[in-house]
């Protein structure tokens, strides 16, 4: 990881409360992996005085570029949005440990802003994985997020929206359940891996569901992180092997590890 100075190129607003930054970064575009995070200074001044962990969203090494997608929640994204194109941004990253892939089959499952780290592992796992499955799942159409780009790569997409607005009515979690159950074989699921981000609460019912199947799943935390290398003890959660930093031995943990 490194700590530099960035260049904003492009900062586009896709939702009321959805944003996407492109950066320019030889270092970060050619060293970032699927998973892993940047922490972000959004004042040049101490108020807000902590960074914030962004999910690394896409990376172009041959461009030199990278994209961060957030969400509006607070005081610290807040002003962030306010940035535009031509200013300079102060990183550290990459940071935290990144996805693994392994097996022939990957299913990504991202609920709302979690989708961003897994655009990112869409691009690369279809180079690798004989077959790649991808479910989105969002409380409303305008929430769901990279949907085109991700069938554009030649990747099946299935949606979820709380409220019916786009694919079927109800949560990730149903259409995932509903495609393992009935559309693929169970034969199958030893050569399958599942990736996840999103709420802690749909981690958790990804999580089972994947060890009632006998899946090997990876999940991605949210924490708030304060110095994003595990010396300031503040993201820590427990896990069967004692307690780990989500920012130094994470992001990215496997599913059975944690202790929901």
């Amino acid at each position: 990881m490194i700590q530099e100075k960035v260049r904003i190129l492009d900062h586009k607003q896709l939702t009321p409360s959805y944003f996407k930054l492109t950066l320019a970064s030889p270092y970060i575009s050619s060293h970032a992996q699927p998973g892993q995070f940047v922490n972000v200074k959004v004042s040049e001044d101490c108020d807000p005085l902590l960074p914030r962990p962004l999910s690394i969203h896409r990376a172009d090494p041959a461009k030199q570029i990278f994209e961060l997608l957030y969400e509006v929640v607070g005081r610290g994204t807040e002003e962030l949005s306010k940035f535009e194109i031509g200013r300079e941004l102060q990183i550290l990253g990459p940071l935290g440990s990144g996805f693994n892939v392994k097996k022939e089959i990957a299913i990504l499952a991202a609920g709302g802003i979690g989708v961003a780290p897994l655009c990112f592992l869409a691009e690369e796992v279809i180079k690798k994985a004989k077959a790649v499955y991808v479910f989105i799942g969002a409380k409303t159409a305008d929430s769901v997020l990279c949907e085109k780009h991700i069938r554009d790569l030649g990747v099946q997409v299935a949606v979820a929206t709380e409220d019916g607005t786009a694919g079927k009515k109800g949560l990730i979690t149903d259409i995932l359940n509903e495609f393992l159950s009935s559309q693929l074989s169970s034969e199958l699921y030893t050569l399958c891996s599942l990736f996840s981000c999103g709420p802690q609460a749909m981690l958790k019912e990804v999580a089972s569901l994947a060890q009632q199947k006998k899946i090997e799943c990876q999940v991605s935390l949210e924490a708030h992180m304060a110095c994003g290398v595990g010396a300031c003890l503040g993201c820590a959660i427990e896990t069967g092997s004692g307690y780990k930093m989500v920012c130094k031995d994470g992001p990215v943990f496997p599913a059975e590890e944690i202790k929901w």
